[in-house]
Order: structure tokens, then C-alpha cells, then sequence
């Protein structure tokens, strides 16, 4: 007998013929994850299981941020052969449990001497005798003892959800536009989860922008590691860029300018990296910079397709994910940022793209820009791996 995880897996059961591809990533991120506890991944029969960990809540909350997987169930193996020690086992784990009930049960063995309706009478009728404190209730049951007859016998009563979505590195690879705000996390997580390996771009103005400031950003950073495995992030300094804007071009059009360089700044840095598409944490008319015409305007200097999976979203509905993925707490705290500063008094809300490219005519864009690229600095990060080297 021994602990172990029953994980399973969501969209990719339905994959045809390249399920073996989504697979192999899924099965290859589960490693990564629990890599520094020791755990052992394999695949069978439609479950990927993890035995051999050192921490089980550890193991429990790493699982369950693999891009992929539906839900984790921790579970005890043992011999099936045994059905006796099955019953007791079962009623055993059941034992601290209060209200109702029902038994699970699945049998792929098909050679073994009990089919499922005689396993969920019998193992329940145990349960049943030996917790006075339960009652059974096969349609609402407050709790679900499962048994799974395969090699051996699995038995669990806990189903824990997982992030769910789409294996990393199974759908392209994009670039974050990585504020310390609260939106670009999110809008990260939320293409990640579709399988997109993402780099990260970042804009420095220092000393306009602390150092604190910084590591802020890498720590967002580190946190959507935890779900993306390793990540690069650029730190572009960005100091001259905005002075040059703030110094040559019309006060309420410098914040739509300053978003037409990082775009382009980002694009070169995408290309690089091998990314296909941007993703920015912009919500229609959350801000002047994010009205239509103003998106418009930004979109207009990059090839790229840019993403924004915010787009539709409340503030509100943005905090409550923020705070889902735990990237909130790190968002909020009071350090700032590049985009706070030379702030216009009255920024234009429906500018025109061809006064803008008229008042961008006054800076040498193309030196600037890649003055920028070439000052960029890269690191990596994983937090999964840093676990380990602790």
C-alpha cells in the first residue's frame, strides 16, 4: 500500500490522431513540477499518476497548476486482489468524515470477480456498518469514496480541480507586454492556459522607476512560472524613449506615442524570441490609452497579431482572477511604473492615426528603438526549478 495522485487530464481526451503529441507535453510538465520532490510520472490507462513525493500538499498544489489537467485526487494503491483490505482501507479514509456518501466505483479490469454495481454495494455496505456517523445518498452525496480496479486498486475521496486548459508549448509561442499592474498577469495566465509558451517584455525608466520597482515585475513573473514552467523576460530601459516623447512631441498625445514604441520594441523582441503574437493586458476603455480609436492607433506600427484576452473584462472581474492566480497581492504593492510616469493631463481618447504618425516625425524612431533592443536585459526564470535548487 502506498500514497499516490490520480491526475486527470481535461480537453486533451478529446484530441484524435495528435493526442500522443499532447500528451507526451502534459506528461513531460507533470515532471517538471514535482522534478524536486522526488515524484515519479507515469501514464496509463487514461490517468497519469505521481507516486514517491516528499511533500503530498506540495505535490497536490504543483499538480494542479499544469496547464492540461482536469482535477488531482489524492489516493491510496493497494493489492485488488485483497477486496477485504479494499473495504476496510475505504472505510478507514472515510472514518473523519460526517454527512452523506455514495461509493464510486470503476472497473477497466474486466477479469476481476466483481463488476462495479457489486463493488459500490458491497465496499458501501462496510463503510456503512463501520461510520454510524454517514448516511448514503447516491444523488447528492457530500462526499464520493471512488474505486478504481486497474493494475491494483485506487481508492480516493477527495477530488481537488486543476487549472484545466491546454498543455504548454502545444499552440505557439507569444510575448507579454509585462507591467506590475494587475491586468497583464492575468492576460498572460489566460493565453498560457491555452497551451502558448509566453516571453516577457518589460519597460524600465530608472530612476524614474525603482529597482524595487523591477523586481516587483520579475516576481510576477516568477509567479506565472509556476503555471508556465520557464519563462525570459526582457528589461528594456525606456528612460530616453519617454524623455525624447515627453521633450519633442504634443502633451496629450505622448502616452499613445510611448504605447506605439513599446509595441514596436516588443514586435523585434518577439521576432527574436521566436514568439508569433503580443499579448497586453488592455480592456477596452479602461484607460485613455485603451479606448478603440486609441488600440487602433497602437496596433497600426506592429505586424503582429496582438492579443488581448481582457478585452471584454470589468476591473472587477480582472481583480477576482488576479487574485485566483495569486499574482494580486505582488500587483498591488506601491511601487511605479513607467507608464505612470510624465503622465498628460488631458490625454487624447480619439486620436487620429495619421496625426499621430505627423507628431512622431519629430524623434529618430529608429535608433531609439533599437538603442532599446540592444540595452535589453534577459533573464530566466522558473519557479518550478528554483524550488528545486533550494
Amino acid at each position: 500500500m502506498r500514497d499516490i495522485l490520480l491526475v486527470r487530464y481535461g480537453e486533451v481526451f478529446l484530441k484524435g490522431q495528435n493526442r500522443p503529441f499532447f500528451m507526451r507535453k502534459l506528461v513531460s510538465h507533470v515532471k517538471e513540477a514535482v522534478s524536486s520532490l522526488g515524484g515519479r510520472v507515469w501514464l496509463s490507462e487514461g490517468r497519469i499518476y505521481v507516486s514517491d513525493f516528499s511533500d503530498l500538499d506540495e505535490c497536490i498544489r504543483r499538480v494542479t497548476r499544469v496547464f492540461g489537467l482536469h482535477s488531482v485526487s489524492p489516493a491510496v494503491e493497494m493489492d485488488k486482489e485483497d477486496f477485504a483490505a479494499v473495504c476496510e482501507e475505504a472505510s478507514r479514509m472515510m472514518r473523519e468524515m460526517k454527512g452523506s456518501f455514495k461509493v464510486l466505483a470503476r472497473r477497466s479490469d474486466k477479469r476481476y470477480p466483481l463488476d462495479s454495481p457489486a463493488i459500490m454495494r458491497e465496499a458501501g455496505g462496510y463503510i456503512l456498518e463501520h461510520n454510524p456517523q454517514l448516511t448514503v445518498d447516491v444523488n447528492h452525496p457530500d462526499h464520493v469514496m471512488t474505486i478504481e480496479i486497474r493494475d491494483h486498486a485506487y481508492l480516493s475521496c477527495r477530488r481537488i480541480p486543476a487549472v484545466q486548459g491546454m498543455p504548454m508549448g502545444t499552440n505557439g509561442r507569444a510575448c507579454l507586454l509585462l507591467s506590475g499592474g494587475i491586468d497583464s498577469p492575468v492576460a498572460g495566465y489566460m493565453v498560457a492556459k491555452r497551451g502558448v509558451e509566453l516571453c516577457c517584455v518589460h519597460y524600465h525608466s530608472f530612476p524614474y522607476t525603482s529597482e524595487r520597482a523591477k523586481e516587483k515585475v520579475l516576481e510576477l513573473a516568477r509567479l506565472l512560472s509556476e503555471y508556465c514552467g520557464e519563462m525570459t523576460v526582457y528589461v528594456v530601459p525606456f528612460t530616453d524613449i519617454q524623455m525624447k516623447i515627453h521633450a519633442g512631441c504634443p502633451d496629450n498625445y505622448t502616452t499613445l506615442i510611448m504605447r506605439r514604441f513599446m509595441m514596436r520594441i516588443a514586435e523585434r523582441l518577439a521576432r527574436e524570441a521566436g514568439a508569433q503574437a503580443l499579448v497586453t493586458g488592455e480592456s477596452i476603455g479602461q484607460v485613455a490609452s485603451q479606448t478603440m480609436e486609441a488600440l487602433v492607433c497602437t496596433d497600426a506600427v506592429v505586424e503582429m497579431p496582438v492579443f488581448r484576452p481582457l478585452i471584454g473584462m470589468d476591473k472587477s472581474e480582472i481583480i477576482e482572477r488576479a487574485e485566483a492566480i495569486g499574482t494580486f497581492e505582488t500587483s498591488s504593492l506601491p511601487y511605479e511604473d513607467c507608464c505612470t510616469v510624465f503622465t498628460p493631463k488631458h490625454p487624447a481618447t480619439k486620436p487620429r492615426k495619421d496625426l499621430i504618425a505627423a507628431a512622431e516625425k519629430a524623434l529618430d524612431a529608429e535608433t531609439l528603438i533599437a538603442a532599446a533592443v540592444e540595452g535589453a536585459e534577459k533573464i530566466v526564470l522558473n519557479a518550478r526549478k528554483d524550488k528545486k535548487d533550494e
